[in-house]
C-alpha cells in the first residue's frame, strides 16, 4: 500500500475488524485491527492530520465510524465502545450526500477541536512540574491511593508513584512518567522508562500530551517485558472531561424533525 485508503475503502475493513473483535471494540482496538487487516504501512499510520493532534488514520477512522453510525450500521456507548447493530458481515455501497458529508465533518471537527484547545491550554499554562501535579490530581480522582510526585533528574524519567485500587479489594503499585510534549514519544523513551522500573514495580504508566510512534506502542506491549500502559493526548483529554477537571460540558437543547414520523399519516 503506497497511498492512503479512501474512506469508502475503510468501510468494509472496519466491519471485518468488529467481527473479529467479537462484535464490539474501543477506538484503539478497532484502529489497530483495521491497520492489521489492510496491512497499513507504518509511515502512513504515523502521518499527522493537519491542524490536529491526531494522525490522519485516526481522523479518517473517526469519520468512517460516524458515517456508519448515521447509516445505522454501528452504535456506540457513552464509554466509547462501538458495536455492530446487526449480524451483517458486509455493507452495501453508500452514497453520501454533500449535506451529510458536511454534517459528519462538522461533528468530528467539533469533537477534535476541544481536545486540541485543551492540549494547547495545558502546554501554555502548565510547567512540567505543574503538569505532573495535574496528573497526580487525575489519578487521585480515579481512585489511586498514596499518589506522590517524585520527579527528580537522573531518575530515569520517573515522575511519580501510586497504588491502583481494583474494586476496593486488590491493589498494585505503579510508577508513572509525564511528558508535556507536542510531538511523538518514541520506542527509546519507553525502553528507558522500563529500565527505570526494574526492581521497583512491574507496572508502569506513561502519559503524554502528544502521541506515540507505532514502534513505541509495540515496545510498550513487547512479549517478555513488563507491560507499560500508554495514555496519549486524546485519552488524557477524554479522562479530564470525564472527571470534570478543567473541562466544563454544557448541554444545549437540540431539536430535529423526524420526517419519517409524518409519513405514516399518508399510509392509509
Amino acid at each position: 500500500m503506497k497511498k492512503f485508503p479512501t474512506r469508502e475503502e475503510l468501510f468494509q475493513p472496519l466491519i471485518d475488524a468488529l467481527v473479529e473483535l467479537g462484535g464490539s471494540g474501543s477506538n484503539d482496538e478497532i484502529n489497530t485491527k483495521v491497520s492489521e487487516l489492510i496491512q497499513m504501512p507504518r509511515k502512513l499510520l504515523e502521518k499527522m492530520h493537519k491542524n490536529t493532534n491526531s494522525t490522519k488514520f485516526e481522523y479518517e477512522m473517526a469519520w468512517v465510524r460516524t458515517m456508519l453510525k448515521k447509516q445505522g450500521v454501528l452504535e456506540n456507548s457513552s464509554r466509547g465502545v462501538w458495536s455492530l447493530q446487526s449480524n451483517k458481515k458486509s455493507i452495501p455501497k453508500y452514497e453520501i450526500s454533500s449535506a451529510q458529508s458536511k454534517k459528519i465533518e462538522a461533528e468530528i471537527n467539533n469533537n477534535e477541536s476541544w481536545k486540541d484547545e485543551l492540549t494547547r491550554t495545558i502546554l501554555k499554562q502548565l510547567s512540567p512540574s505543574g503538569f505532573e501535579r495535574l496528573i497526580q490530581r487525575m489519578l487521585r480522582e480515579k481512585g489511586f491511593a498514596q499518589v506522590e510526585v517524585t520527579g527528580r533528574t537522573g531518575d530515569g524519567g520517573i515522575d511519580g508513584k501510586g497504588i491502583a485500587k481494583i474494586n476496593g479489594i486488590l491493589s498494585f503499585h505503579i510508577i508513572f512518567q509525564c511528558k508535556r510534549y507536542t510531538g511523538k514519544v518514541g520506542a527509546k523513551e519507553i525502553r528507558d522508562f522500563r529500565g527505570a522500573m526494574v526492581g521497583r514495580t512491574d507496572k508502569g504508566l506513561f502519559i503524554t500530551t502528544g502521541n506515540y510512534t507505532r514502534a513505541a506502542i509495540e515496545e510498550a506491549t513487547r512479549d517478555g517485558a513488563p507491560a507499560i500502559d500508554l495514555m496519549d493526548g486524546d485519552k488524557l483529554a477524554e479522562k479530564l472531561k470525564e472527571l470534570g477537571l478543567g473541562v466544563k460540558v454544557e448541554l444545549k437543547e437540540h431539536i430535529s424533525i423526524d420526517e419519517e414520523w409524518f409519513q405514516k399519516f399518508e399510509e392509509n
